[in-house]
């Protein structure tokens, strides 16, 4: 008995096989980015679906197929091939949604999907339970061929959907893979039905009751097939959805990415920042842990950074930091890590073998920094303090890696800068000292802690005091009486400079108004200015009020500057000193020297005082070079009408050679070291009788016995000009003669030439003041060190002594200036 087919049928059985496995697909990428319990969901889903459209394409090929007889269907076994179906699939999908597919695994899942697939056809046959069973010829060759598609055809299909199993919407392969599994059990089946003998007489054994009619049949497999092309308008719907939803996740994805580069990376120099540093520090401790290996932490701090980022502006500041950061780039190690911390600190992480390898590394680092930059046609030089802490000799955790190198790096910077140092266990004292300090501050301010000293300020000229600088100190109740450069600094990190100088100008300003009532209302307190203080908008204000507060003159108060604070904001800073100025307070250039000591911003600032900074003082002792610089000062502030004062004076050579200069004040340990109101006082009245009184009274007589040259003939001060007559320069200086030699001639000598002393000639210094008693002459230079002592003094400077019992010395001298005098025997 023969059969026929319908073709439309088998079309329709073709196209319903690989519509049911490409809708299934996207079910296995759905499913391996899902949760477990959403997993399960997707894969029960997927098999029912897969294995309802296997299943329906394999009734829809029975349909197609006519026999000349009626034929039905077993109920029982057209479900049981119904289950084996999505059984099948949910095999299918499972092995594709595993981590990995290997060629065991992939060969086992074909064979078992093929023997099952063609289970579900033969109980498909079986259904028909005809009378005269159905024989295959051959029988072999059909289910060999059958069964050799099936798994060859299932193990390429089984290989696609895993490689798609994260990427279900990449509709190429999809097809593909649909079209090969469709084809596959489309060809089984027919091959099947090709082999398939139907005896003649044959008949339908199925009894009537459990029958299942074509029609019920039919109408399974059109619901099947609806529900297939409903499951297909989805999963068309959802691609456009996932392409969307791809587009946001790619934006949010970028936007995580940028996210994590900002939060882990410096946003200017696109260095890994503190967190991915600690990080960083986490691994290679890891590391060095499981291979016994070494590395040291170098922290690395620019020196004069902030000058110049406070002279030539932030923008300036922030190229700098890149190129530094670049050039430490390209000296650091291949396998170390660098990083920034923060405004102008670095950190390198690096492998080394011994200490010995770290001190090199650290000296080729502070080498390549003291290097110039150029950055934006600027010539920049900077130098570098670097710290270095070991694993694990100094510290086995990250944060104390870091703490330690921080105090080496601080060791290195109060050592003189420009150099490295390794860690130390006594530096870890200091930094928790320091620690200490800085958490103690707040409370200090509230509990009263803090008190004024006071150091006078004395008139050069006469030696009367006029006054005193206010210097703050910390009476803290367990280290005693703290120093300002120990807390200062700490107080500028932690913001609180601003309060504690609101609190000296208050109580400097109380000081002045006890003083008046005590009768010294001529006396002047110099107050240091922050530059949190100079900045703030509020300044002109606070000072108004606290001198309305106490009755004050404004001339009464001197504010101190900074020439770097003075820099920093040019036009801020010139507006501000402005209003005080125009206010009466008098204000003061501190430190002078010490700065940029831009002379044409010096004239434009609204000062009245240049004080000149200790370290200038100090060398006069041993360099001719810096009397010059002093001179020079002295002769530039007077020129500019500012009153000269000279801090630091620490020895009657200095002290002399000051008044003799020209200086107006004077300010140091030899005059009065700083002390608390109560001790001032009666320090500066004890004075006026006691030992000071004889420099007073040797002041006062070298002073009127002075022929008008020295102060006489300066430049008046700024106030002293708008009510004084107009001021004309002499065109030299006039030097007293000894009092009581009408023999010797008075010497005129230019006006700066006579400004040059002679470091090692204290008696002469001190016979320039007063000619009475000179000392006696000292002895004539031996041999050996003559030609040493004729090349120091300076042109036109005197090395002896002039008196009355060496006329013909001072002849000599004048004679040859160059030259040591003549022996006096």
């Amino acid at each position: 008995m023969v059969g026929t087919y319908n073709l439309g049928m088998v079309m329709l059985s073709l196209v319903v096989a690989v519509l049911a496995f490409y809708t299934a697909l996207p079910l296995v990428a759905w499913m391996t980015a899902s949760r477990v319990g959403f997993a399960a969901a997707w894969l029960s889903g997927g098999a029912i679906a897969m294995g309802i459209g296997i299943w329906s394409m394999h009734f829809i090929g029975m349909l197609a197929f006519r026999l000349p007889i009626p034929v039905g269907y077993d109920l029982a076994l057209t479900v049981y091939s119904m289950l084996v179906a999505i059984l099948t699939s949910a095999l299918a999908l499972w092995l594709t949604s595993r981590a990995d597919l290997s060629v065991p695994r992939l060969g086992l899942g074909a064979l078992l999907m093929g023997l099952v697939i063609a289970l579900m056809h033969y109980m498909g046959m079986g259904a028909l339970c005809m009378v005269k069973a159905i024989s295959y010829d051959p029988l072999l060759f059909g289910l060999s061929i059958a069964i050799a598609i099936a798994i060859v055809a299932s193990a390429a299909a089984l290989w696609i959907v895993f490689r798609l199993r994260h990427d279900g919407h990449r509709y190429s392969l999809r097809m593909i893979a649909a079209v090969i599994m469709g084809v596959a059990i489309v060809g089984m089946h027919y091959t099947d039905m090709a082999a398939a003998r139907f005896a003649p007489g044959s008949l339908c054994g199925v009894e009537a009751d459990t029958q299942l009619p074509l029609s019920w049949l039919a109408a399974v497999v059109l619901v099947t097939l609806a529900l297939l092309i409903l499951a297909l308008v989805i999963s068309v719907l959802s691609r456009r959805f996932q392409q969307r939803t791809d587009v946001l996740m790619q934006s949010l994805a970028k936007a995580n990415a940028d996210l994590t580069l900002a939060a882990l990376h410096d946003p200017l120099t696109r260095l890994p920042n503190r967190v991915l540093l600690h990080e960083h520090l986490l691994q290679n401790i890891e590391r060095a842990q499981r291979q016994g290996q070494r590395f040291a932490v170098m922290l690395i701090n620019l020196d004069g950074f902030k000058v110049i980022n406070d002279g030539y502006g932030h923008q300036l500041g922030d190229r700098l930091l890149v190129v530094v950061a670049e050039r430490l780039n390209a000296h650091r190690r291949a396998h170390g890590s660098l990083a920034r911390l923060g405004a102008d600190e670095f950190v390198l992480v690096a492998d080394i073998a011994d200490p010995g390898d770290a001190a090199a590394l650290a000296a080729h680092l502070v080498q390549a920094l003291a290097v110039p930059f150029m950055v934006s046609n600027h010539e920049l030089r900077l130098s570098s303090s670097l710290g270095i802490a070991q694993y694990p000799e100094d510290a086995t955790s990250g944060p104390q890696l870091l703490t330690h190198a921080d105090a080496a790096m601080n060791h290195a910077k109060h050592a003189g800068r420009n150099r490295y140092s390794f860690f130390e266990r006594s530096m870890t004292a200091t930094t928790r000292e320091r620690l200490q300090l800085l958490h103690e501050l707040p409370r200090a301010l509230e509990l009263g802690q803090f008190v004024l000293h006071y150091q006078p300020k004395y008139c050069a000229e006469d030696g009367r005091p006029i006054g005193a600088e206010a210097l703050i100190r910390w009476q803290h109740p367990e280290r005693g009486l703290v120093p300002p450069d120990s807390f200062i600094p700490l107080a500028e990190r932690s913001g609180m400079i601003g309060l504690l100088g609101s609190w000296v100008l208050r109580q400097a300003c109380r000081q002045m108004h006890d003083w008046r009532a005590a009768g010294h209302g001529d006396w002047r307190v110099a107050v240091n200015l922050s530059a949190i203080q100079l900045a703030s908008p509020s300044l002109l204000d606070e000072v108004a009020t606290t001198l309305s507060e106490f009755m004050l003159a404004p001339g009464q108060l001197t504010l101190e500057i900074t020439e770097t604070m003075a820099m920093r904001d040019a036009e801020a800073c010139l507006r501000t000193l402005g209003q005080l100025n125009a206010l009466g307070v008098r204000i003061a250039i501190d430190d002078f020297g010490t700065g940029y000591s831009n002379l044409l911003y010096l004239r434009k600032l609204p000062a009245h005082e240049l004080k000149i900074d200790r370290s200038f003082v100090q060398a006069m002792d041993s360099s001719a070079e810096d009397i010059a610089i002093v001179a020079a000062v002295v002769a530039l502030a007077h020129t500019m009408r500012l009153q000269v004062v000279a801090e630091g004076v620490e020895t009657i050579a200095q002290r002399n050679t000051l008044e003799r200069l020209g200086c107006d004040q004077l300010q140091g340990y030899l005059l009065g070291r700083p002390m608390d109101a109560e001790r001032f006082i009666a320090t500066v009245v004890a004075q006026r009788n006691g030992p000071r009184a004889a420099w007073l009274a040797e002041l006062q007589t070298a002073s009127n016995e002075r022929p008008p040259g020295l102060h006489a003939q300066r430049r008046p001060g700024r106030a002293e000009q708008r009510s004084g007559p107009p001021w004309k320069p002499a065109s030299s200086r006039v030097w007293p003669s000894p009092p009581g030699s009408p023999d010797t001639p008075q010497r005129h000598v230019p006006p700066l030439l006579f400004r040059f002393p002679i470091p090692d000639s204290t008696h002469w210094n001190a016979a320039c003041i007063s000619w009475a008693n000179p000392p006696p002459a000292p002895p004539c230079p031996s041999p050996k060190t003559a030609a040493s002592v004729q090349s120091f003094p300076p042109k036109n400077v005197c090395a002896r002594p002039v008196s009355r019992a060496t006329s013909r010395s001072r002849a000599s001298c004048r004679r040859r200036p160059y030259s040591v005098p003549a022996c006096s025997r």
